[in-house]
């Protein structure tokens, strides 16, 4: 079951209360690229660029899109949530959506490494390494 499966709600109501959220918390800038396969939502939060790529497919219906729409607003906002509850910082939350100077997201620039570090076979602790030292 899809989130907001069965939602009403016009996706340009969505992207204005996607706007209002982050603009509500200090987003600077604030804009959306819509191709034919996705759309890329960007805004500037505490002086951090942010994107969001939202896939989709020229086949989805128009309630799949309104429902792809709505769950972006909900990640966006529960991101918004944790920050505002102190669990996270921005940067903390939206870590893998940061734009870097390249113009790649973190995610994007550190998703092979990450891969290839789980693909050797060394084991990678759980849990943090105690206060004040490490596990190497």
């Amino acid at each position: 079951m899809a989130y907001a499966e069965g939602t009403r709600v016009p996706i340009n109501q969505t992207k204005g209360e996607i706007e209002k959220l982050v603009r509500k918390v200090g987003a600077t800038k604030f804009g959306v690229l819509e191709e034919e396969d996705r759309a890329t939502i960007l805004f500037t939060l505490t002086d951090r660029h942010i994107r969001f790529v939202l896939p989709l497919n020229p086949k989805y219906t128009d309630q799949v899109r309104r429902s792809r729409w709505r769950a972006l607003m909900l990640v966006i906002k529960a991101k918004l949530e944790s920050v505002g509850a102190s669990i996270e910082t921005v940067e903390e939350a939206f870590l893998a959506q940061v734009v870097m100077p390249g113009g790649r997201t973190v995610y994007e620039e550190s998703r092979e490494i990450i891969r290839d570090r789980y693909l050797t076979g060394d084991e990678i602790p759980l849990l943090p390494p105690p206060r004040g030292g490490d596990y190497g």
